[in-house]
């Protein structure tokens, strides 16, 4: 029978999400725009100084959330940084890895949980990655990029995986095998070349984006309960 009969879409490739596709848009655009600029192909000499401006307007300022701490000020302007520095980066590099992340952890989460849930999970691990990393280091070093966010949807899909063996008794522990592969290539990596302290809040994003799930999927959070009033 033919395709165009039967209604079969013979396509390879599973739709995405439709948030997933808009943080993609956004990452990556943002991205192009400021590598074209440095590679000078367009806004003239001053355009080189972009990037740096775009991460002082928008990237994540440790000792600035310090400062807002101390003072009780909290402008919502500056507050806006907590969900504005993940779509910014130091390079097409370190864009290029986070987007495949969020292409491929935002396309299991998204199936399984809504458009949503990625959007929560992404936005909401990547400000808590930004808070344990200003509130429990003294680093100066600003923060950028949506790794937090990205391990916020390893977490996510970390939690369907754990569901799912919840629910059909297989062994819980293996849900938590790409995270552990993931820590242990950085550690890897900080041991033979040198490692900021950026790992912090991409492992609290990734316990973000666990945690989230409980209150994003109302069966699980009834078992959680369930499972707390047991004596």
């Amino acid at each position: 029978m033919e395709d165009g009969k039967s209604g079969y879409d013979p396509s390879p490739v599973n739709p995405l999400p439709a948030v997933v596709w808009v943080l993609f848009g956004v990452i990556f655009a943002i991205e192009a725009v400021l590598a074209g600029a440095d590679a000078g192909f367009y806004g003239g000499p001053g355009a080189v100084g972009w990037r740096i401006e775009t991460i002082e307007a928008w990237g994540f300022s440790p000792e600035l959330y310090r400062w807002m701490w101390r003072t009780g000020q909290w402008p919502p302007s500056e507050l806006l940084r907590f969900v504005t520095y993940p779509f910014l980066h130091v390079g097409f590099v370190q864009m290029a890895l986070v987007a495949v992340f969020v292409l491929a952890m935002g396309k299991m989460v998204g199936e399984t949980m809504g458009n949503f849930a990625v959007a929560a999970i992404f936005l909401g691990s990547s400000a808590f990655g930004a808070w344990v990393y200003a509130a429990t280091l003294q680093d100066p070093a600003w923060l950028i990029g949506g790794f937090p966010g990205a391990y916020g949807l390893i977490g996510g899909f970390t939690f369907v995986l754990w569901a799912r063996a919840k629910l059909t008794g297989g062994n819980q522990a293996q849900a938590f095998s790409l995270i552990a592969m993931l820590m242990g290539v950085q550690l890897l990596f900080g041991l033979l070349f040198g490692t900021d302290n950026t790992w912090l809040a991409d492992l609290a994003g990734f316990c973000a984006g666990f945690a989230l799930c409980f209150a994003l999927v109302p069966a699980a959070r009834r078992a959680l309960l369930q499972r707390m009033r047991r004596p």
